[in-house]
């Protein structure tokens, strides 16, 4: 069983936690999750913890594949304030910020944020990693060759899975070193990783738990979806719920999620078949 420490508050991963996401951005892939209103930002937030969410994950900045990347003030200016609110409103949610820029993650951090979730795995801002170490907060790192813009071009593997833990080994030890205690590892579903590639890593999910850390899945209404069933994002719930499913069974200790309320309810019913 795992133990988060999240700004002195301890999260046990004794089953399976949702993170529902929160993107107070005008382009990320899934227009369903875009907010950028105050009270709609809160009444989000709300929604999601009264459907039993556990973390609110909070990024400003789009990362689907070709978007246009915005610098850190930028960042600063259009996630912070709204971290800070939704701490003032809802003290006891855990909010994780989705940033790869450390001065973004500090901030956040100081505004009331308790993890930060860098999709670059420390590989962007050269001072993430030491950062998130001074700060003392678990540190969701996730797996991507490239930059969100270059990163569709970037899906060449000799064996995906075993590049992706080998990848790990080298960015866990790099975190532990930075002074991070509590690493998260997240294997990037989407990101540098064509429809095929995220099914194979899919298949072979359960080995990467033999790393020693708490697995994270973000596959919620993604491309390998919508696509493979020739529908649209905004019509993926359904398949997203079957592959978030198979994320529980090969043990994934958090989904990160659109939808809260069909994520918690298939963590609920993997727990009472005991797999």
């Amino acid at each position: 069983m795992f133990t988060l420490n999240c700004n002195g508050r301890l999260v046990m991963l004794d089953k399976p936690l949702v993170m529902g996401i929160i993107n107070v951005t005008p382009d990320s892939f899934y227009e369903g999750s875009r907010v950028n209103e105050l009270d709609n930002v809160l009444h989000r937030a709300e929604k999601m913890l009264n459907e039993g969410a556990t973390f609110l994950d909070m990024g400003a900045q789009s990362t689907r594949p070709g978007s246009k990347q915005i610098g850190a003030e930028e960042e600063l200016e259009r996630v912070v304030g709204f971290i800070s609110a939704v701490h003032n409103q809802f003290p006891a949610a855990i909010i994780s910020v989705d940033t790869y820029h450390a001065r973004v993650a500090a901030a956040a951090v100081a505004a009331g944020a308790a993890m930060v979730n860098d999709i670059s795995g420390g590989n962007a801002d050269a001072s993430m990693l030491a950062t998130v170490g001074k700060l003392r907060v678990p540190y969701v790192c996730m797996h991507v060759k490239g930059t969100p813009e270059t990163m569709h071009q970037r899906i060449g593997y000799d064996n995906i899975t075993r590049d992706i833990i080998d990848y790990f080994i080298t960015r866990i030890r790099l975190c532990h070193e930075a002074g991070i205690n509590d690493v998260i590892i997240d294997p990037g579903f989407g990101f540098s990783k064509n429809s095929a590639q995220n099914m194979k890593l899919l298949t072979n999910l359960e080995l990467l738990n033999m790393l020693g850390k708490p697995l994270l899945a973000g596959i919620s209404r993604k491309s390998t979806i919508y696509k493979t069933l020739g529908v649209t994002a905004g019509e993926a719930l359904n398949g997203s719920t079957v592959l978030n499913t198979i994320c529980l069974v090969k043990g994934a200790s958090i989904l990160r999620v659109h939808d809260v309320k069909e994520a918690v309810e298939a963590v609920t019913l993997v727990e009472a078949l005991g797999v």
